[in-house]
């Protein structure tokens, strides 16, 4: 199943069970969404469910904040993250903050989702994470995920969720392929927020990704099994709430830490993780300091070749772990 079709159906299946869900963006009804993850809704549920809206992020975005203070439960779609930053203080301000500042009278249960990060060829103004800026917030639950069954669950636990969720897709994966169990077909299928997966057990090294730079750690992972190297991923998921326990239990285990992202590094969730790692009693395992493996640390570059060098590869991913464990090339 494609991360697009695991999307749609999660959409799907939470409208037909909520009448409060709806759904608002840029052509994201008659045009089925700019990349089809709403398709088939509209005709589905109509114009009150499915919400064309004009190109003004602040302004959809403060009407669905609105919407949520007043009972109803919005997605609210961003063409790009990057164009959030219209929104942010409707994002931040508005929606995160309520909950506290109100002494928990008034919640705000929306979603905020979208592509996020690096597409492909389309520069700076689209191609940033914004993972680590909402992460940063206190009153916002951040999703990253990797799969179709993540899409799928967590999306669905987004929706029916009492806070307001930013959930962070990735443009490249929305026609990726991906396994799904029968459980996760079902309509009753929720993976819970804040719980990370061991997408791959290993016993050597650990890696911590989220969204598209697990699949790079697990091919990097097959890579480095040719040589007797044995990793193991954990596939984050959700950014906010971070899910330590799965992260130290491993770190433990492996006595080394390797995190993989696509953001840049300053300030990033790999800078997070690492500190709270060594804040905690699993530094004590460490047999070797922690490395980060992210992007490069400039906007992102139009040409080809140069957009290759600033996102980091499988084998920058290999190199890291060669260096952790003290391995020579």
């Amino acid at each position: 199943v494609t991360v697009r079709d695991a999307l749609n159906a999660a959409l799907d299946e939470e409208m037909e069970r909520d009448d409060r869900v709806y759904i608002l963006g840029e052509e994201v009804a008659m045009y089925d969404g700019a990349y089809k993850v709403s398709k088939g809704l509209w005709k589905k549920y109509g114009d009150k469910r499915v919400i064309d809206t004009p190109i003004t992020e602040m302004g959809f975005a403060g009407i669905a904040v609105g919407s949520a203070m007043a009972g109803l439960r919005p997605v609210c779609e961003f063409m790009t993250f990057n164009f959030a930053m219209q929104a942010i203080d409707q994002i931040i301000n508005s929606a995160a903050k309520t909950f506290y500042m109100s002494a928990g009278k008034v919640n705000v249960p929306i979603v905020f989702r979208g592509p996020n990060g690096a597409a492909s060829g389309v520069a700076a103004q689209h191609s940033q994470c914004f993972g680590a800026w909402y992460a940063h917030c206190p009153g916002l639950k951040v999703i990253s995920p990797y799969s179709s069954e993540d899409h799928k669950g967590l999306l669905k636990a987004a929706i029916r969720d009492p806070d307001p969720v930013v959930f962070l897709e990735n443009e490249i994966l929305y026609g990726a392929q991906y396994p799904m169990s029968d459980e996760a077909l079902s309509k009753d299928f929720i993976i819970p927020i804040g719980k990370a997966k061991v997408e791959r057990p290993g016993n050597h090294l650990t890696v911590v990704a989220h969204s598209r730079a697990v699949e790079l750690s697990l091919e990097a992972a097959k890579e480095l099994s040719r040589v007797g190297i044995d990793i193991e991923v954990i596939n984050l998921r959700t950014l906010r709430p971070l899910d330590e326990q799965t992260i130290t239990k491993s770190v433990v285990k492996t006595k080394h830490l390797v995190t993989v992202e696509q953001g840049w590094p300053n300030s990033g969730i790999g800078s997070e993780i690492c500190a709270r790692i060594v804040e905690s009693e699993a530094f004590y395992h460490l047999d070797a300091p922690p490395v980060r493996v992210t992007g490069v640390d400039v906007p992102m570059p139009y040409t080809k070749s140069l957009e290759i060098i600033a996102l980091p590869q499988v084998s920058d991913i290999v190199s890291a772990v060669k260096k952790v464990l003290g391995v020579k090339s």
